[in-house]
C-alpha cells in the first residue's frame, strides 16, 4: 500500500524566515528546486520532496515527530557545511549499529534547522 515518503511539509511565519531557510536547504545542503510558486517551494531530496509553505503567521512548535533524516554519503561533509553556516550540531559523527536480524552499521549527526527541526544525516554502511 505504502510505496514510500513522498514528501515533508514545513511552514515558515515570514519572508525573512523563508529566506533563512531557503538558503540553509538550497545553499548549504545543496536540494535542487523543482517547482516554485507564491506560497510554497518544493525541493528535490534525491528521494523525496521537502515542501516549505511562506504564508505562516505565527511560530509553530515541534510536534509529535521527533526529526527526518537524509540518507547521504558523507555525513562529515554535511556536519561541516551546516557547521561552517553556523547551525548547531548537537551529536557529532558517530557509527552506531542499528539493531535486528541482520545488524547494520551506519554513520549518524543529527543538526538543528533554520525552524528548529531536527536534521539527520544517516549513512548506512552495507
Amino acid at each position: 500500500m505504502i510505496n514510500g515518503i513522498h514528501h515533508v511539509s514545513m511552514k515558515c511565519k515570514n519572508d525573512d524566515e523563508y529566506a533563512k531557510v531557503l538558503r540553509f536547504y538550497v545553499e548549504i545542503l545543496k536540494l535542487s528546486v523543482i517547482k516554485e510558486c507564491d506560497t510554497c517551494i518544493l525541493l528535490d531530496t534525491g528521494a523525496g520532496i521537502i515542501e516549505i509553505f511562506r504564508d505562516g503567521n505565527e511560530s509553530l512548535e515541534k510536534g509529535i515527530i521527533r526529526h527526518f533524516a537524509f540518507a547521504v554519503n558523507d555525513v562529515e561533509a554535511c556536519v561541516n557545511a551546516v557547521k561552517n553556516a553556523g547551525y548547531e550540531v548537537f551529536i557529532e559523527p558517530k557509527k552506531v549499529q542499528i539493531g535486528g536480524d541482520p545488524e547494520f552499521p551506519a554513520t549518524i549527526a543529527f543538526c538543528a534547522g533554520p525552524l528548529g527541526e531536527d536534521i539527520e544525516f544517516f549513512h548506512q554502511e552495507w
